[in-house]
């Protein structure tokens, strides 16, 4: 898959760093989907021998039908023809993806995607096949090759502008915006040959059911709730290998740590000085930092030592600064 120069990949490196930049809060599954079908199309060295060839991805309705092959289903949608396809899909897949996961949050936006692309694959593979029954003579689609992530991205399409009440312009074409991915459709099969019309419809349709089902859940999708739980689950041993081993942050300065509650003992091992609030070693009786006595249970605080009894706020506050500088 020899692009002849590559000449668009440095521009859409260059855009992605500008989208990515400016987000105050970078998407990660977006910038995993953009390296992995890049990654796939430049095929470097080291993965090589690993990624299957074009030739044995191709997303063929009857290749899929007759060997069961899910590597074609699944696989076809992150390979490109050439770098134009490769460029103008990641450009689309950049600008949509940045703001569904932005909204939706990582791991629904990676459910969502996982979802859209099973739902895509799968109502292309039952139009082709509709079409072989119900009208014999047309072998077209059925035999048809494609591959791209043009699918997913008329579903996520559909997704982003459920909502919208606005207009937009689609290649000069003025329509509401929720209708946006039907114009698409049509226009890109009227003026772009050799586009795979049933793979963006399939994603179109697969955007609708998305939505529809998505309305029936009061809450998130079964897929996005079961992911969230599984990750609660290896999230587990290490919060408890935290807990084990003292691994939680304190905030130290000098010899004292600054948190705890505000009477008693503060964190284990250490009482709060109420006149200053440094926390002491519970082998001192008398606060390090300003003199204060504890009391003989150590559970509470009593009156300032006399040196300190009169100090007025300034003063503990500057002893207190001096303690720290030291």
């Amino acid at each position: 898959m020899e692009s002849g120069g590559r000449r668009l990949l440095p521009i859409l490196a260059l855009q992605a760093f500008s989208e990515y930049y400016r987000q105050e809060r970078k998407p990660p599954v977006t910038a995993g989907l953009l390296l992995t079908n890049t990654l796939i199309y430049l095929r470097p060295g080291f993965l090589h021998n690993i990624i299957p060839t074009l030739e044995e991805v191709w997303f063929n309705p009857y290749l899929i039908v007759k060997n069961w092959d899910l590597r074609r289903f699944f696989l076809s949608a992150f390979y490109h023809m050439g770098e134009p396809h490769l460029f103008y899909n990641m450009l689309s897949l950049l600008w949509k993806g940045i703001q569904l996961e932005t909204s939706m949050g990582s791991v629904e936006f990676a459910c969502m995607i996982a979802e859209l692309l099973a739902m895509s694959q799968g109502i292309t593979l039952i139009l082709a096949k509709s079409l072989l029954v119900f009208f014999d003579y047309d072998r077209a689609y059925y035999s048809e090759y494609s591959v791209g992530f043009s699918g997913v991205l008329f579903a996520m399409k559909v997704v982003l502008n459920s909502q919208s009440d606005n207009y937009t312009s689609v290649h000069g074409l003025i329509v509401p915006t929720r209708h946006a991915a039907w114009a698409e459709l049509i226009l890109i099969q009227m003026f772009v040959p050799g586009v795979s019309f049933l793979g963006h419809l399939g994603g179109i349709l697969a955007g609708l059911l998305y939505l529809r089902l998505r309305r029936s859940y009061s809450g998130s999708d079964p897929l996005t709730t079961i992911v969230r739980k599984f990750i609660r689950i290896l999230r587990s041993p290490l919060r408890f290998a935290r807990g084990l081993f003292g691994l939680h942050r304190r905030r130290i300065s000098g010899s004292g740590i600054v948190g705890g509650n505000r009477t008693g003992r503060s964190l284990s091992g250490t009482w709060r000085c109420p006149a200053c609030t440094f926390n002491n070693s519970e082998w001192l009786s008398i606060c390090e930092m300003c003199g204060t006595e504890m009391d003989g249970n150590g559970l509470s605080y009593i009156r300032p030592s006399i040196q300190t009894r009169d100090l007025s706020p300034e003063e503990l506050r500057r002893r207190r600064v001096e303690r720290y500088s030291r």
